[in-house]
C-alpha cells in the first residue's frame, strides 16, 4: 500500500472498531505507540490517522489525557420542551430536558459560598453591579455511567442569599428553590438563554475536552413571583458534542392552510 494512503487505511480500521462499539463514548483509545505496533506503522502515520478521525468527529485529543471517543449523537435525543416539573423522588424541580430515567451524580466537591460576580453579563441578568458579592453554588454533574456532563453555577441575589446559605449544593438538593419561594417569592418563573461559545481553560479541564471544542451555555434566569425581579441566575455549561437540542415547532393560527378545501 502506498505510504501516502497508509494513514487512511489505519483511520478506516479504527473507525470501524469505534462504530462496532469496541470503545464506548468517553473511553480512552490506546496510545499512538500501541497503535503503531499493532498496525506495523510508524507513530507519525498513526497520528495522521487520528487527525482524520478527529476531523470527522469520532475522537478528540486532549492534552495530558490522551485520545477519547467522542459522545457525538450517541446519547438519546429528547425534545427540550418548556415544562418545569416537580421532582418525584427528591426536592426541587426538573428543568427541560432532564429525564427521570437517568441517575445523575455529582463529580467532585460542591461549593456553596459567597463569591464576587465579575461577569458583567451575568451580573446584569441578576440585577446587581459587576463585582458584587453574591452567593455562588457550584457543582459538576452528569449521568452516573458517564464522564462529567455539565458544569452548574448558580448565582443567588443578595436579597435571598441568607435564606439558602446553609443549603447543601448537592444536585438533588432543590430545597434552596423551595426556600426562596416560601420566603415570599412564589412562584418563581424562569427563562433560558442559549448560546455556543469557546470554553475557558478551567471549563475544558473540568469537562475533559479540548479547549478548541465549543460548549453549549444555557443561562436560566429565575424571577420572583412577587415583584418579577431576578432572584437567581444559573449557568449550565455542556460540551457541544454531548447534547442536541430538539424543539417541536407549532403553527401559529395565522399559518394554517392558505387555500380553500376542494369542493
Amino acid at each position: 500500500m502506498p505510504v501516502h494512503s497508509r494513514y487512511l487505511d489505519i483511520a478506516g480500521k479504527i473507525r470501524t472498531r469505534i462504530e462496532a462499539g469496541e470503545w464506548e463514548p468517553g473511553a480512552r483509545l490506546p496510545r499512538l505507540d500501541d497503535f503503531a505496533a499493532e498496525y506495523g506503522a510508524n507513530r507519525d502515520t498513526v497520528a495522521r490517522a487520528i487527525a482524520v478521525l478527529e476531523a470527522e468527529g469520532y475522537v478528540w485529543a486532549v492534552q495530558g489525557r490522551g485520545i477519547a471517543v467522542r459522545y457525538g449523537t450517541m446519547r438519546p435525543r429528547r425534545p427540550r420542551g418548556d415544562l418545569v416539573k416537580r421532582n418525584e423522588h427528591a426536592t426541587g424541580y426538573s428543568f427541560p430536558s432532564a429525564s427521570g430515567q437517568e441517575v445523575w451524580v455529582r463529580h467532585g466537591a460542591a461549593i456553596n459560598a459567597p463569591a464576587r460576580l465579575d461577569d458583567p453579563r451575568i451580573a446584569k441578568l441578576l440585577g446587581v453591579e459587576p463585582g458584587a458579592q453574591v452567593l455562588r453554588r457550584f457543582r459538576v454533574t452528569g449521568p452516573a455511567s458517564e464522564a462529567p456532563f455539565q458544569i452548574n453555577i448558580s448565582w443567588i441575589h443578595p436579597r435571598v442569599a441568607d435564606i439558602v446559605a446553609d443549603v447543601d449544593a448537592d444536585p438533588a438538593a432543590g430545597e434552596w428553590l423551595y426556600r426562596i419561594e416560601r420566603a415570599g417569592h412564589w412562584p418563581i418563573s424562569w427563562m433560558e438563554i442559549h448560546r455556543a461559545r469557546v470554553p475557558s481553560k478551567e471549563e475544558a479541564d473540568v469537562l475533559g475536552i479540548p479547549a478548541s471544542l465549543p460548549v453549549l451555555e444555557i443561562v436560566r434566569v429565575g424571577s420572583s413571583g412577587s415583584d418579577g425581579k431576578p432572584v437567581e441566575v444559573t449557568e449550565f455549561v455542556v460540551a457541544s458534542d454531548r447534547v442536541e437540542t430538539v424543539h417541536v415547532l407549532h403553527r401559529d393560527p395565522g399559518a394554517q392552510q392558505p387555500w380553500a378545501d376542494p369542493v
